[in-house]
């Protein structure tokens, strides 16, 4: 896949116009927000289909529950807030209302990571994915960059069932080009190499590749796995990764307990085990600042990312690896 030189742009927008446009193309599709459809574009949506689009206000549970019965009428509603609201505070109506029957909602977790990293840590969302993917028969997808979202959505309202979709709020690199197609529970690899595995999700997959670049500078040959689709997990995926470089790190903008590190520690436990380090948060809240301040102070820069590839090619060595 190429990267588009120097363009960026935030999920959000992506997310703004794609619904705004599937709109378009399916009359079931509904929109629901939460009285924050500037912060999650949703006004693009509202402002074509003003009779298909619904401000709930500050009142996320009531969302969720109502989205639950236009589901269960025939519609495909799209359920729109920041992740920490959507996932916790209407975390019982998501669970018991939504993923338990199995409905066609939609769930766009807006703001994930420490995208809202000047809002600190009571609106930012490092703990969202632990919980999502512990719930049963829910689809759960952090996309790496604008263009996986845009291709993404027709995908997942074709879906039938429940899918939770995080999104960040602050414009980063476009490494995907046009020619970018999305296929729900596969892995991309975006660069193959033998020494380690570098193993991403969501917007920081541009950090994950830049240190693939500075390693490949020093003759270290590593292999870039983005995992956008957390359920279904490409198991598959991940133990070739693990074949054929026997080293892996993973990079998240999220806890390292319970998230993508988590997922891909189980799935080599269970079929090939080989040393795996987990870049993240170390259970530990952030603070407010900038984004890209936060990920570097918290272990998640690019040269911490090559400089811990490394680390583990040496442990791999050392083991006769």
């Amino acid at each position: 896949m190429s990267t588009e030189a120097g363009k960026v742009q935030a999920q959000r927008e992506a997310y703004g116009l794609t619904l705004a446009k599937l709109g378009e193309e399916q009359p079931e599709v509904v929109v629901l927000d939460a009285d924050v459809s500037k912060s999650t574009r949703t006004t693009y949506f509202a402002e074509k289909f003003p009779e298909r689009f619904f401000n709930f206000g500050i009142a996320e549970q009531n969302m969720m529950a109502a989205a639950a019965g236009m589901a269960a009428c025939g519609l495909i509603p799209f359920v729109n807030t920041f992740s920490f609201l959507a996932t916790f505070r209407a975390a019982d109506q998501f669970w018991t209302s939504v993923v338990y029957p199995g409905l066609n909602v939609k769930v766009a977790a807006s703001y994930g990571g420490v995208s809202d990293s000047y809002d600190g840590p009571t609106h930012q969302s490092i703990t969202d994915i632990a919980w999502v993917r512990s719930l049963p028969n829910l689809v759960v997808v952090v996309p790496a960059d604008a263009v996986e979202v845009e291709k993404a959505l027709p995908v997942l309202a074709r879906y039938p069932g429940p899918v939770w979709l995080r999104l960040a709020r602050v414009a980063t690199p476009i490494i995907n080009g046009d020619e970018f197609q999305f296929h729900l529970g596969r892995a991309v690899v975006y660069r193959e190499g033998r020494d380690v595995a570098l193993i991403g999700c969501g917007v920081i997959l541009y950090r994950v590749l830049a240190a693939a670049r500075l390693l490949e500078d020093e003759g270290i040959r590593a292999t870039v796995l983005s995992i956008s689709t957390l359920k279904p997990l490409d198991k598959m995926a991940i133990i070739d990764a693990a074949r054929q470089t026997g080293a892996i790190v993973t990079c998240e903008e999220h806890n390292v307990l319970g998230g993508l590190g988590a997922a891909v520690c189980e799935t080599v436990c269970d079929v090939y085990p080989v040393p795996v380090t987990r870049l993240g948060f170390c259970d530990t809240f952030a603070e407010s600042g900038g984004y890209d301040e936060l990920l570097d102070k918290y272990g998640l820069s690019i040269e911490m990312i090559a400089e811990t590839a490394k680390k583990m090619v040496q442990i791999k060595l050392k083991q006769g690896g």
